[in-house]
């Protein structure tokens, strides 16, 4: 009975050794992971913030330039605001998106998880265990890079998207501007 237990205890600490490259590789992609996630909420962010704060610039340069002209400068503000709203809309519904996804995938990541513990528990021989082991890091990386980059991709399309309405009244704040002074 003794032999016994301590074959278990050595099974034991075989198959947590044999679990710790899992581990680390799991939380190297989380970490790889979280760090593009951040990288393109940061860059989506930087250029929300860079679009607005250039929207007020020109909206400050368009009151003091058509001052004289109250009705156009209240009309070209509503209209920058609307596209400043519908710019900020654009730019929620993007991000839900966003959320929604990486939710997706860290369901997806925890189902995949169950069930390579559930492998892990019924391999036979060690063979067994480091053949699922490297089949899992590598299937795992693989997930990661991939939805790292799908990620990306609708980050840079919210971004895109959101700043459309606010280029667009952009360059017609700009146009308003030089007329008075074409003429």
């Amino acid at each position: 009975m003794s032999t016994q237990k301590k074959t278990t205890q050595n099974a034991t600490k075989t198959a947590t050794e044999a679990m710790k490259p899992v581990e680390e590789a799991v939380t190297k992609s989380k970490e790889q992971y979280e760090a593009v996630v951040k990288a393109g909420t940061d860059a989506a962010t930087k250029n929300y913030e860079t679009a607005v704060q250039q929207a007020q610039e020109q909206m400050e340069k368009a009151s003091k330039a058509l001052f004289g002209g109250y009705d156009e400068l209240a009309s070209l503000n509503k209209d920058n605001m609307d596209a400043f709203v519908k710019s900020s809309n654009i730019y929620a519904k993007g991000f839900e998106s966003l959320s929604k996804e990486m939710m997706s995938f860290a369901q997806s990541a925890m189902e995949t998880n169950l069930a390579t513990v559930k492998a892990f528990a019924g391999a036979k021989t060690v063979r067994e265990v480091i053949d699922l082991q490297a089949d899992y890091a590598r299937s795992n990386f693989d997930k990661t890079l991939a939805e790292s980059a799908k990620l990306t991709e609708m980050s840079v399309k919210v971004t895109n998207d959101a700043m459309e309405p606010i280029q667009g009244r952009v360059n017609v704040t700009v146009q308003k501007m030089l007329k008075p002074v074409a003429a």
